[in-house]
């Protein structure tokens, strides 16, 4: 990555990590502070990359079966009372409209916090029989949360996500839907936006509220800290039997359903901006960068140069790259720092020299290295370079995750671990919660998740020294 600093009003994160963030958010002009606190405005450039990741996954939901559908923002307060450790979970959290207009509402309605609760009324008036099943329903939606704190992306007041809610004739059908959501966000952040993720699932503790099980993505950031990418959930029948929601089976007899839901949120770009930004501002993942190439005319002025800019240009449109091009009268230093201020993958260059030995100069983003390449190949390099700056982002990503992840016998080992260097612990636990709130009080760490993938590292609990047979990730958490 490129170590010459060029933008010198966005904080160094060695300094100030958190600084270096809200100023990265704010110079690449990803969103702008409204006047309600927690709550933001998404800019055009900001919104662009929530557009791509949006377009991404939504192929990717209806390629297994699934169909957008839009419910209402309101619930109203009986309604969510239906399922009691569902609405216990989400109280705090909740804004209630009390007035319509000038009129007191005879009941309080909740603006969703998320929209359990109104799939399972509607699904209680449409589903019937096993052959409406399964129920395959995904939503594009904002949602509000009441949040007593605010970091762009990160933690909104009203954020931005997909929820999916599906029904399902016996609990192995809608297990294996939890598990396939959660592979599809997995192979979504590392082949997209190039984050290595840790697959697992939640303990109890950190279950979604009224689920069986939650299965999590979870990413490591520059500094070391986790961020929940992606959640996927189990809820079992419990849903549908507090709304009495039930099918004639083959049997011909009555059954309720068991029901998922997973989402993920724009949380993914804070994600995006943490795991792969630089101090000269973001890095884009090529596969969702609003532009993945910036062509550049130097010394425009200079007869024939737009011209050639302009072939250039419309050359990598017409092959399928997001291109723009910048003939602006801005220096050409100008140009540079701005690109990778907003983290454009590549800068494509061509002046009078370039011209006369027919290539361009192409500048890779998340290196900083300079290639030139023949006009003759233009579109078959680009291509090739697009797909190793992913390549070379996931590799940066992933030796950070592996580096910063250490195997610890004891609490003592975790804390020295978690104070001197930072990263994701990984123990054996024995399961009980007492143990899980010693490690958060004593330790300063929650639980990440217990990895799909177990492995035995030691014999006994981390925490209270019994046998254990559960291997378990801890780590700070954003």
């Amino acid at each position: 990555m490129a170590k010459e600093k060029k933008v010198e009003q966005i904080t160094d994160m060695e300094i100030d990590f958190a600084q270096w963030y809200t100023d990265v958010c704010k110079k690449a002009e990803l969103i702008d502070y409204s006047s309600i606190k927690g709550m933001f405005i998404y800019r055009p450039y900001g919104y662009a990359i929530w557009e791509n990741i949006q377009k991404g996954l939504d192929e990717r939901f209806k390629e297994t079966g699934h169909e957008n559908v839009y419910l209402p923002m309101l619930i109203p307060e009986s309604l969510l009372q239906r399922e009691k450790d569902h609405v216990e979970g989400f109280a705090p959290e909740c804004a209630w409209v009390t007035y319509g207009g000038s009129d007191k509402l005879e009941e309080r309605y909740c603006i969703r916090p998320t929209s359990e609760t109104l799939f399972c009324e509607h699904y209680a008036n449409v589903i019937h029989s096993w052959r409406d099943l399964p129920k395959l329903y995904n939503q594009w939606c904002s949602v509000l949360r009441w949040e007593k704190t605010s970091r762009p992306f990160l933690r909104h007041r009203e954020f931005l996500w997909q929820e999916g809610h599906t029904m399902h004739a016996t609990a192995e059908e809608a297990i294996a839907e939890t598990e396939q959501m959660l592979n599809i966000y997995a192979d979504f952040m590392e082949n997209v936006l190039a984050m290595p993720v840790v697959k697992g699932k939640k303990t109890d503790k950190e279950k979604f509220s009224g689920a069986e099980a939650t299965y999590t993505v979870e990413c490591m950031m520059h500094d070391r800290k986790a961020l929940q990418g992606g959640t996927s959930h189990f809820f079992g029948d419990g849903f549908a039997k507090a709304f009495d929601i039930t099918f004639t089976g083959k049997d011909n007899k009555l059954h309720n359903p068991f029901q998922t839901s997973w989402g993920v949120s724009t949380r993914l770009i804070g994600g995006i901006i943490m795991t792969h930004g630089d101090n000269n501002g973001l890095v884009l993942p090529p596969r969702i960068a609003p532009v993945q190439a910036i062509v550049i005319p130097v010394a425009q002025h200079k007869e024939g140069v737009l011209d050639a800019a302009t072939e250039l240009l419309n050359r990598l449109k017409a092959a399928g790259v997001r291109a723009k091009m910048d003939d602006s009268d801005q220096s050409m230093g100008w140009k540079a720092a701005e690109y990778e201020m907003k983290g454009v993958p590549l800068r494509v260059e061509i002046g009078p020299k370039d011209m006369e030995k027919g290539q361009c100069c192409i500048c890779r983003r998340d290196s900083g290295e300079k290639v030139f390449v023949p006009l003759t190949e233009l579109e078959e390099q680009v291509a090739k370079l697009l797909d190793a700056v992913h390549d070379g982002m996931y590799a940066r990503a992933k030796k950070n995750l592996e580096e910063h992840t250490k195997t610890c016998q004891t609490m003592d080992e975790v804390k020295d671990f978690m104070q001197n260097e930072g990263g994701f612990a990984r123990t054996m636990w024995c399961g009980d919660l007492e143990c899980e709130l010693k490690m958060k009080e004593e330790v300063g760490v929650t639980s990440r998740c217990m990895p799909l993938h177990q492995e035995k590292v030691g014999e006994t609990c981390v925490c209270c020294g019994k046998k254990a047979d559960k291997m378990i990730y801890w780590g700070v958490a954003y």
